[in-house]
C-alpha cells in the first residue's frame, strides 16, 4: 500500500513540483493551498505524514502544527519555509513538527527527509506485531520506555511524542546517570541537521519535562547541569 502525503503550500508551483516527485518515489499525494484547508484533511483523513509550508493564507503553517498537536493528531510534520532564521526552527520543533527544511530545496532531499521520517515511524508498527519475542523495557522510576515500539508512559499513561523529542528521551535513558552534554545529545539525535544550534536540544528537553509534569525549577528526572548539559535519573523519592 502507498504511503499518503499531505503536501500544504500556498505556492502552485512547489505543490506541483512536489506532488510529482512524490508521486514517482512511489507516493499518494493529496495537497492543500491554504492553512484551513490542510488542517481539516490532517484531521479528517488518514495520512502517514505531511509535507507542510510555514507561510500560508487563512492558517499560518505554526498554528496548524500547534492546533494538530493539541487535538492529539500525531502525523509526523515535515516543515517548509522560506525563512532561513534558527528561531522560525526552534518555535516549529517545539510545536511538534518532527522536521524542518528551509527553501529553495531540492525534490530529492525532500523525498529523503520524508522517507527517513517514515522508516522511524515503521519501527513502532512493526514492533507492536506479534514475534513471540518479550518487549525491550527501559524503567526509570514511573517512567516506562519501550524503545522498539516507539512508545513511552508516565504513571502508566501514555505520553504523546514526536519523533525527535522520543529519540531524546530513549538516548538519556541509556546513558541512564551520565551526563551528556548539549553537544552529545544534538550528535546522537540529530545527526547533521541543525549542527550548530543546541538550543534545540533545550526546547525539547523542555517538551519532555511538560509532558512529563516535571517542576521546571526542581526536576526529579531530567537534571540540568549548568554549563554542561543534562542527564536523565532514578528520582531520589
Amino acid at each position: 500500500m502507498k504511503k499518503k502525503v499531505l503536501v500544504v503550500d500556498d505556492e502552485q508551483s512547489i505543490v506541483t513540483l512536489l506532488q510529482y516527485n512524490l508521486e514517482q518515489a512511489g507516493f499518494e499525494v493529496v495537497t492543500a493551498m491554504d492553512g484551513l484547508e490542510g488542517k481539516r484533511i490532517a484531521e479528517t483523513e488518514s495520512l502517514d505524514i505531511i509535507v507542510l509550508d510555514l507561510m500560508l493564507p487563512k492558517l499560518d503553517g505554526m498554528d496548524v502544527c500547534k492546533q494538530l498537536r493539541q487535538q492529539n493528531v500525531m502525523t509526523p510534520i515535515l516543515m517548509l519555509t522560506a525563512k532561513d532564521d534558527e528561531l522560525d526552527k526552534i518555535l516549529g520543533l517545539e510545536l511538534g513538527a518532527d522536521d524542518y527544511m528551509v527553501k529553495p530545496f531540492s525534490p530529492r532531499e525532500v523525498i529523503a527527509r520524508v522517507k527517513a521520517i517514515l522508516r522511524r515511524t515503521q519501527l513502532q508498527t512493526e514492533a507492536g506485531r506479534d514475534n513471540n519475542q518479550p518487549d525491550e523495557q527501559i524503567q526509570i522510576g514511573k517512567l516506562t520506555i519501550y524503545p522498539e515500539k516507539y512508545e513511552a508512559y508516565f504513571h502508566e499513561e501514555k505520553i504523546d511524542l514526536t519523533l525527535k523529542e522520543f529519540e531524546l528521551l530513549v538516548y538519556l535513558a541509556k546513558n541512564k546517570g551520565r551526563v551528556q552534554s548539549r553537544e552529545e545529545l544534538l550528535n546522537a539525535v540529530w545527526k547533521n541537521d541543525f549542527s550548530s544550534d543546541t538550543r534545540i536540544v533545550d526546547v525539547h528537553i523542555s517538551r519532555l519535562r511538560e509532558k512529563i509534569k516535571e517542576e521546571t525549577k526542581n526536576p526529579i528526572y531530567i537534571k540540568t547541569f549548568r554549563g554542561v548539559g543534562y542527564k536523565l535519573e532514578e528520582p531520589k523519592c
